[in-house]
């Protein structure tokens, strides 16, 4: 059973770690309350699903542009005031959300801009998040720290969503913005108590060129465009939200709903609590594409099923097996790419994280207007197995990669350890 456990290692060795880390559990609770909040707020305002939908839009360009330049800018400037700043960003507006919601009549388009510019503002903060990792946890522990910022994500992801659900019920709207903005005055102390991460000497500045090199750098690497790849081809092909409600009806339970939104963070907590052995995996695509696949094949079940209670437990599988991938895939981008190149492909990855989850949802509600609801979340899953599988004949490095051996994952191991990987500025 100790093994399972997740491994605790970098949250003991790294206070940096620990500090982040605490300060993500804090703002990401305090931030789906918000992520509730807003759309409950826009019904209550214009009664029209077109107007909560547009909340999705507004959101996705902002972020797919920012988190381009954010990546750009953690590797120009100190990551941890990147972080502060846009962490205070934050709090800022989601207290104008509540000037907003106290005013006798409260207005539409402030939800929309705030929305943006918030959207604007992850964009901007989630690079250096990530990008920072590397240069406060020992390289041979970044899987197990992977795994442990999963469990931070999932944590917000099931209370956060719980408790705004009977705080807007019962308490009014306006307490969800309260009680996310007394999380941001707790978060930006704890990021500002860590160390410094300074750019190296020679960082390039934010600019398109440095945004090219970024890219050129990544299509080098086709072990880390397999990561993409496998990632978009599970999001795109396999991922059924959209299609929850229909789901919930054709199978005579309404009642379910609920649940069926909760199994995929449920399951994703699960494994990331018993996820002790991941440090011991060594062959990160190869688990990377064998999750993908295991993830096709639940979401398959899950569309043949008949039952809602044959449905809810394939989805936490899913859920579970999605996270295995997140963990893998994190874990060989810490692991293998240059400091100097970190922010900007972590930008990159902003990428797979936005635009195959919102291009999913559109693919399952297109492909289930025309062959029912059902049948697009069987096929997607079926298409998800197959398109996973080319992938991995077609990219012999994602499935050959081996963390002890990699070329790239030894010299930043010997980086890390010679002290040169963060030379500060």
């Amino acid at each position: 059973m100790p093994r399972l456990l997740p491994d605790l290692t970098p949250w003991r060795a790294s206070r940096d770690f620990r500090l982040l880390w605490s300060s993500g559990v804090v703002t990401m609770f305090g931030g789906f309350l918000t992520f509730v909040a807003v759309p409950v707020q826009m019904k209550e305002l214009t009664g029209s699903t077109l107007a909560v939908g547009a909340i999705g839009l507004v959101e996705l360009v902002p972020l797919i542009a920012f988190g381009l330049y954010g990546g750009a800018l953690a590797d120009a400037f100190d990551r941890r005031k990147v972080i502060v700043w846009t962490e205070a960003g934050q709090g800022l507006l989601v207290a104008l959300l509540l000037v907003n919601t106290l005013l006798p009549h409260p207005m539409v388009w402030p939800l929309y801009v705030i929305a943006a510019l918030s959207s604007a503002q992850s964009g901007l903060q989630r690079p250096a998040q990530d990008a920072i990792v590397p240069r406060i946890v020992a390289h041979d522990q970044l899987t197990a720290a992977a795994a442990l910022t999963g469990i931070r994500w999932q944590i917000g992801g099931v209370a956060g969503p719980s408790l705004a659900g009977v705080l807007i019920a019962y308490a009014g709207l306006e307490w969800a913005y309260v009680i996310d903005i007394v999380t941001f005055v707790v978060s930006v102390p704890l990021v500002l108590a860590m160390g410094a991460s300074p750019a190296a000497h020679d960082a390039e500045k934010p600019s398109l060129a440095a945004l090219a090199e970024g890219a050129r750098y990544a299509w080098s690497r086709k072990e880390l465009l397999g990561t993409f790849a496998v990632d978009l081809a599970a999001t795109v092909l396999a991922f059924p939200i959209a299609l929850f409600p229909f789901l919930a009806d054709e199978l005579h339970a309404p009642w379910a709903l609920g649940l069926m939104y909760a199994s995929f963070p449920a399951g994703a907590l699960l494994v990331s609590l018993t996820s002790g052995w991941a440090s011991r995996v060594h062959h990160h695509g190869r688990a990377m594409v064998a999750a993908a696949m295991v993830f096709g094949l639940a979401v398959t079940a899950a569309g043949l099923a008949r039952h809602v209670w044959l449905v809810l437990p394939l989805l936490m599988l899913a859920g579970g097996i999605d996270i295995v991938s997140g963990i893998f895939r994190t874990a060989m981008w810490n692991q293998t790419i240059p400091d100097e190149f970190r922010g900007r492909l972590a930008g990159i990855g902003v990428l797979s994280f936005t635009v195959g989850p919102q291009a999913g949802q559109i693919r399952a509600g297109g492909v289930g207007a025309l062959i029912g609801v059902r049948a697009a979340i069987w096929t997607g899953g079926l298409s998800c197995v197959a398109a996973v599988g080319l992938l991995a004949v077609s990219l012999p490095k994602l499935w050959s990669y081996d963390a002890r051996t990699n070329e790239h994952a030894v010299r930043a191991r010997a980086e890390q350890a010679t002290g040169t990987a963060a030379e500060p500025a």
